[in-house]
């Protein structure tokens, strides 16, 4: 028994006597990087099962859930409702009876004289030859209508309005109020031009409401488009005739 028992320990304190600090704490130290082949399907590395020094991980399969998007008020749409549509706005014509042209006229007048036809709605300025330029033209309403001659004493360009004092108190009674001066303008009633008739109130003027012409709309005045009585303006001289029949 002892025979056996020495050499074993003798065995031993030969190796632990060969064993270094260094080499007790070598299993601390960095291992050496594992080199793996590229190519994965090299026979050594199917007989290792798998590649050395790659960790594979569980892969979990996550479901993606839709994303949901925030509705936008202005741009909801649904079958049942459409967009509005967009508004034109509708410009009144006039009827084209109405817009100056050259016409036959047989009547007493002589040429350059002004008549003007408040049953019809037309102002004739008589030409040579049995001819006139006609206009349409807005007249007197019910109550306002008149008749007579008198003379072109005065022109004006872009008018200024002063409403008679009795225009004013009528108007208001229907809760409609006018001022007692508007300058000349886009906005005056009385238009682009102004041909004054003798001493009366009365005018052959345009207006900012074409529309109207054909019409028996004003208080007495002779009513034209701008375009009309700037055409009329520029052919008629102060003491022209005018006779409104």
């Amino acid at each position: 028994m002892k025979t056996v028992l020495f050499p074993v320990l003798g065995a031993v304190a030969v190796f632990a006597a060969g064993v270094t600090p260094s080499t007790a704490g070598d299993r601390y130290a960095d291992r050496p990087p594992v080199m793996v082949s590229p190519d994965l399907s090299a026979p050594w590395v199917l007989q290792l099962g798998q590649a050395p020094g790659i960790v594979r991980q569980n892969r979990q399969v996550v479901q993606q859930q839709p994303r949901l998007r925030a509705a936008q008020p202005d741009r909801v749409r649904t079958a049942a409702v459409q967009a509005p549509a967009k508004r034109t706005a509708t410009r009144q014509q006039i009827n084209p009876i109405f817009l100056p042209q050259e016409v036959d006229y047989d009547g007493a007048q002589k040429p350059g004289t002004i008549v003007i036809d408040t049953t019809q709605n037309f102002l004739f300025l008589i030409e040579k030859n049995g001819k006139a330029r006609r206009y349409g033209v807005g007249t007197g309403k019910p109550g306002f209508e008149w008749s007579g001659t008198h003379k072109i004493t005065n022109k004006r360009e872009w008018p200024d309005w002063r409403p008679p004092a009795q225009m004013i108190k009528r108007e208001a009674a229907k809760g409609r109020y006018l001022p007692t001066y508007l300058a000349g303008g886009m906005e005056n009633p009385l238009g682009a031009r102004a041909l004054y008739l003798g001493t009366t109130e009365y005018r052959i003027h345009g207006t900012n409401q074409p529309w109207t012409i054909g019409g028996a709309v004003s208080s007495g005045c002779i009513r034209m488009r701008n375009e009309d009585v700037v055409d009329l303006y520029e052919r008629v001289n102060v003491g022209t005739t005018v006779e409104v029949i």
